[in-house]
């Protein structure tokens, strides 16, 4: 069984894509879709412009990286995934994928996503932080502990274990950094991010958000996915608009997707779709004896 991987906001980089646009029509044709239907040119946006680490631009362009790179492997290996998955922004790809949501109709969502959440939460005001090295339940803990009512952090990542990401008000996010440092984490890095995603504090992005998923019309799927917000399979597409919504302010359940995937749906290879190998190297650590490619230039394919 294969599951298809799609990764989600960090995976950027300043020439991301060009090896794929450079030698497949189908990634140029990508593009050209993209660029049309946001009126900017998003093939300047990936090759040359740091501006692509913004989030407003970085949600668009890794959604088409990505898409081209899974349009280049159908036409090339004509895969056949059994499921798919998405990490946050990633599963917008994902549903790309799974036939139930058009591309255009994807980039144009990622981009008032990209807006919605970057204006949802003044500058400063917001903070994120990986916290490396202890489990899930001393993390929550530990954002309970410091949480407030106008100073708030939670989970927003449980990447894998030992890995999560917590999000929120700046100050809390501070005191639950140095908590977890004296509770034995390894490391916690303050992250350089625009806003505290996946927390309550996305609660406006959330409402603006819905506007926009409303004028979508949602198709059936082809693949089921499996996400985010509950670690199990969706494959009603009327479900669709809430798990989109539910999961701006809900925590990534990565690693309990992984091994959803891998222990109830008996999934042992995975192929990460799209920029870098971030997702690669979390599910080494979650499920380490399955079989895991990742493909986002054209020599990724001999190993596929």
């Amino acid at each position: 069984m294969l599951s298809l991987v799609f990764p989600g906001q960090g995976s950027q980089y300043v020439g991301m894509g060009k090896d794929l646009y450079d030698n497949f029509q189908i990634a140029r044709d990508t593009f050209a879709q993209a660029s049309e239907k946001l009126k900017i040119d998003l093939r300047k946006m990936c090759f040359e412009s740091e501006d692509v680490h913004l989030t407003v631009n970085a949600q668009p362009a890794i959604l088409t990286v990505s898409t081209a790179a899974f349009r280049v492997l159908q036409s090339e290996k004509d895969i056949k995934a059994d499921f798919v998955a998405g990490h946050s922004l990633g599963e917008y790809s994902a549903l790309v994928a799974s036939g139930s949501l058009d591309f255009e109709d994807a980039i144009w969502a990622v981009r008032k996503r990209g807006e919605y959440t970057q204006q949802a939460v003044p500058l400063g005001v917001g903070g994120m932080a990986a916290v490396l090295g202890l489990g899930d339940e001393e993390v929550d803990k530990i954002c309970l502990e410091v949480s407030e009512e106008d100073s708030y952090v939670s989970a927003a990542n449980y990447n894998s274990l030992g890995q999560v990401v917590i999000s929120g008000v700046k100050k809390a996010v501070e005191s639950a950094a140095k908590l977890a440092k004296e509770a034995g984490a390894k490391r916690v890095v303050l992250l350089d991010v625009s806003a505290p995603f996946h927390s309550k504090l996305m609660k406006s992005a959330v409402e603006r958000m819905q506007n926009v998923l409303d004028t979508i019309k949602f198709l059936d799927f082809e693949i089921p996915m499996v996400t985010n917000f509950d670690a199990r399979t969706i494959t009603d597409k009327s479900k669709i608009k809430r798990l989109l919504l539910d999961q701006l302010t809900s925590p990534v359940l990565w690693h309990q997707s992984i091994n959803y995937l891998n222990s109830n749906l008996g999934v042992k290879s995975f192929l990460e779709v799209g920029p870098k190998n971030v997702l690669s190297g979390l599910i080494k650590r979650i499920v380490p004896d399955c079989n895991i490619l990742n493909f986002g230039e054209k020599a990724d394919l001999e190993k596929i």
